[in-house]
C-alpha cells in the first residue's frame, strides 16, 4: 500500500487545505477571486459569476503543480529505490514539516514571488491565466507542503498514482477557494477566525507533515494504512486503499 491510497489520501487533501490556510496564501484570496470573477470589488462577487472561472482557476494551477509534482517524483524515483526511497522520502517529508512550523519565523522560508505585472494581465485575461500566475508566484510559498506531498509521491508505485496523490493535493488547496467565493461573506467571517489562531494552525500542519514522514520513514505507514482498511471494512465504508 502506497502513500496514494488509505489514509494517504485525505492527509494529501489536508495538506492542500494546510497551504491555504497558510499566512501567505489566505490574506491574498479575496484578491484572487476579485481577478478570476472579473470584479473590481468583492462586494460583487456572486455565486454565478463565481464558480465556472473558480473551477478554471483551480484547474489551472493544480496542472502546473501536478507537473512539477511528477518531474519531482521521476527525479526521486530515479536516484533511490526499494527501501532507500522511502526513507529518503519520509526524512524529505520531516524536513518539509520542521520548515513549514518555522516559516512564520523565517521569513525567507515563507516569502512569495510578486509578479504584480504578470497578475494584473493574468487578472484582465482570465481565469486560466489567472491560475497559472498563482501557481508560479506562490511556489515558494506552499513549498513545504508541496514538497511533501512530492516526496510521498516519490515513494507511490506509479506515475499515475502519483498523479492522483498531487490531484487531492490540489483539490485540498482548491476546494476553499471555490467555496469561499461562492459564499463570500460568511467564509470571511471563518476564515478570519483562522487568521486569528494561526499559531495553531501552523502547528498541526506541521505535526501532521512530521508524523507521515515519521511513519513512512519507519515502514509503518504501511501497518497504519492496513488498520485504517480493516475499521473501513468492519464500518461498511468506502475502501480507500481500493485501485485509485
Amino acid at each position: 500500500m502506497d502513500p496514494a491510497a488509505g489514509i494517504g489520501i485525505p492527509l494529501a487533501f489536508g495538506a492542500g487545505l494546510i497551504s491555504f490556510l497558510s499566512p501567505c496564501v489566505l490574506p491574498l484570496v479575496p484578491g484572487y477571486l476579485s481577478a478570476v470573477a472579473g470584479v473590481n470589488d468583492t462586494a460583487e462577487l456572486r455565486a454565478r459569476r463565481v464558480i465556472g472561472p473558480t473551477l478554471a482557476f483551480i484547474g489551472s494551477f493544480s496542472a502546473i503543480y501536478i507537473a512539477l509534482g511528477l518531474l519531482g517524483q521521476q527525479a526521486l524515483r530515479g536516484a533511490f529505490t526499494g527501501t532507500t526511497a522511502r526513507d529518503v522520502c519520509g526524512a524529505l517529508i520531516v524536513v518539509m514539516g520542521l520548515l513549514f512550523v518555522a516559516s512564520p519565523f523565517v521569513p525567507r522560508i515563507a516569502r512569495e514571488w510578486h509578479l504584480p505585472a504578470l497578475a494584473q494581465r493574468a487578472g484582465r485575461s482570465g481565469p486560466v491565466l489567472t491560475g497559472a500566475a498563482f501557481a508560479i508566484a506562490w511556489t515558494p510559498c506552499s513549498g513545504p507542503t508541496l514538497g511533501a506531498i512530492i516526496s510521498a509521491a516519490g515513494t507511490s508505485s506509479s506515475a499515475y498514482r502519483g498523479a492522483f496523490l498531487l490531484a487531492i493535493y490540489c483539490a485540498g488547496l482548491g476546494v476553499p477557494f471555490l467555496i469561499t467565493g461562492l459564499a463570500f461573506g460568511k467564509a470571511t467571517a471563518a476564515l478570519n477566525v483562522v487568521k486569528r489562531h494561526y499559531p495553531v494552525v501552523i502547528g498541526l500542519g506541521g505535526a501532521v507533515l512530521v508524523g507521515m514522514g515519521v511513519l513512512i520513514f519507519t515502514g509503518q505507514f504501511e501497518l497504519l494504512n492496513v488498520h485504517v482498511s480493516d475499521w473501513l471494512r468492519a464500518t461498511g465504508l468506502p475502501n480507500l486503499n481500493s485501485d485509485t
